[in-house]
């Protein structure tokens, strides 16, 4: 039988070792609390990804470039730290970060949006999100890879494909589709190669690959984020936002990024009424009655869940929001060809370039394996015409009498979907959504919860998602062979 010493000791060797600090699946509070205790600094932190970049990267392509100045930036980190200087107090200090590959990056690193055609351009200066990222101390660790285009040069081109990286692998189940196009941000933090990331999302692009690849994502409402410096799709719906492994990890980005944008001021002047004071992190807070929101649970924790709406002249408006490729194709080509000619220096200069370059070096961009039949659809059109005006006027109404009613008249919180079912309804309307990981099928495939709501309503969305992850803690890391 054990002496009560010798108990004693065995559980405080217990308890040390279960409290070790480790970094895979640490949080932002878990690494600033391990920088306060001296137990990690940010350079160590950011060895430790390249380490786990170089070893998991070649199966998962996940991440296109690495900083060749993140260590430098690290060790800047660590000295401010030790100084104690202001920028030290900030949660995002540093903090590595992986930027999707269309968001621009004034340093040493492309901005490609996986394409070919943008290598070795030169952008004028860091994207409106990348500046306040730096501002807060995080440290660009690198670019993450994407559907080539962000998924509008080909339409049978496969989720996470791009000339560059090729084909992005779903840590979970390899042949499962990615999905969406900011692939490398969710397959980098899912696979800890990351502490946090940036996606972006015209349709489906953050909510998307989050729920395929068990992560956290936060589409924002559209100006909320800055798009300066974000090589474009469509102005109308485009939005940048985080993509994490917690609820909590994707708020402390979202609070860094969100606000007014000298670049983007039309946009992010609007939606910065919807920002609350103080920020978003006092909204992680858990359900009304404190006991988190479970859709198992539902019920009992006073919250009210409403099935099969009659949603009136339903088929109607799903015929206006059909029209939204129509719309889309019309604004990438202005929105591109603008941003093309912004560029201090690049190969291509308007969509029309970049299709000659892709019929030029078809064997560089393995073209003939994915055609460019969405580029030569928008190469035709002509800036919005009578069409274009008659579809953005539908788009409008689908959403003024379809989601804004539903959700009025009903008094709704949020409209929840499995998978990212919404994201059409989201993206047309620029509304916000947040998806959290829900549990695996039977073969191991993972799943999200989205959770939408009307424009500004993050804070409402904030919550309930927060509380669906306290409450369930649903999520697992992959199954990765050969952990760094």
């Amino acid at each position: 039988m054990m002496t009560a010493p010798i108990i004693l000791v065995f559980l405080l060797l217990h308890n040390a070792e279960s409290s070790k600090f480790t970094i895979p699946e640490a949080t932002i509070n878990d690494i600033q609390a391990a920088f306060n205790q001296n137990k990690l600094t940010s350079k160590q932190l950011v060895e430790f990804y390249i380490q786990r970049i170089r070893k998991l990267n070649p199966i998962h392509r996940a991440v296109i470039e690495v900083n060749p100045d993140a260590l430098h930036l690290a060790e800047i980190a660590d000295q401010e730290r030790k100084n104690k200087d202001p920028i030290s107090r900030f949660g995002l200090h540093g903090i590595p970060v992986l930027v999707k590959d269309n968001i621009a990056t004034k340093d040493k690193l492309n901005t490609t949006a996986g394409s070919y055609a943008l290598l070795n351009s030169v952008v004028p200066r860091d994207a409106g999100v990348v500046n306040k990222l730096r501002e807060s101390g995080a440290i660009i660790l690198g670019k993450a890879s994407m559907t080539e285009w962000a998924a509008f040069r080909s339409s049978s081109a496969p989720g996470g494909w791009n000339a560059r990286a090729k084909q992005a692998v779903n840590p979970y189940v390899a042949t499962l589709n990615p999905c969406g196009s900011s692939t490398g941000s969710a397959i980098s933090v899912a696979t800890n190669m990351v502490t946090v990331s940036l996606g972006t999302e015209t349709d489906g692009s953050i909510l998307c690959p989050s729920s395929a690849n068990s992560v956290v994502g936060i589409k924002p409402t559209v100006g909320l984020t800055s798009r300066s410096g974000v090589i474009p799709v469509s102005p109308r719906q485009d939005t940048v936002g985080p993509i994490c492994r917690t609820v909590a990890d994707a708020v402390y980005v979202l609070d860094a990024i969100v606000g007014f944008d000298i670049n983007d001021p039309a946009a992010t002047r609007k939606a910065s009424k919807y920002i609350p004071k103080g920020g978003y992190l006092k909204h992680l807070k858990l359900g009304r009655d404190n006991e988190g929101l479970s859709l198992l649970r539902i019920w009992q924790n006073g919250a009210i869940l409403i099935e099969n709406l009659e949603i009136i002249n339903f088929n109607r408006i799903i015929s206006m929001i059909n029209g939204e490729d129509i719309a889309v194709s019309a604004e990438f080509k202005l929105a591109l060809n603008a941003y093309l000619k912004n560029l201090v220096s690049s190969p291509v200069r308007s969509l029309s370039d970049v299709i000659s370059f892709n019929k030029k070096y078809a064997d560089l961009e393995r073209i003939n394996d994915y055609p460019q039949d969405v580029f030569l659809a928008a190469q035709k059109t002509n800036g919005i015409g009578k069409l274009e005006k008659e579809v953005l006027m539908n788009l409008a109404k689908a959403s003024k009498c379809g989601f804004e009613k539903l959700m009025n008249d009903n008094k709704l919180d949020a409209l929840v979907t499995p998978y990212s079912n919404g994201s059409s309804v989201l993206a047309i309307g620029g509304y916000p959504g947040i998806s959290v990981p829900a549990g695996y099928d039977k073969n191991g495939r993972p799943y999200g919860i989205c959770f939408g709501g009307l424009k500004g309503s993050e804070p409402t969305l904030i919550e309930i998602a927060y509380g669906f992850e306290q409450a369930t803690n649903l999520r697992k890391p992959p199954a990765i062979k050969d952990q760094v």
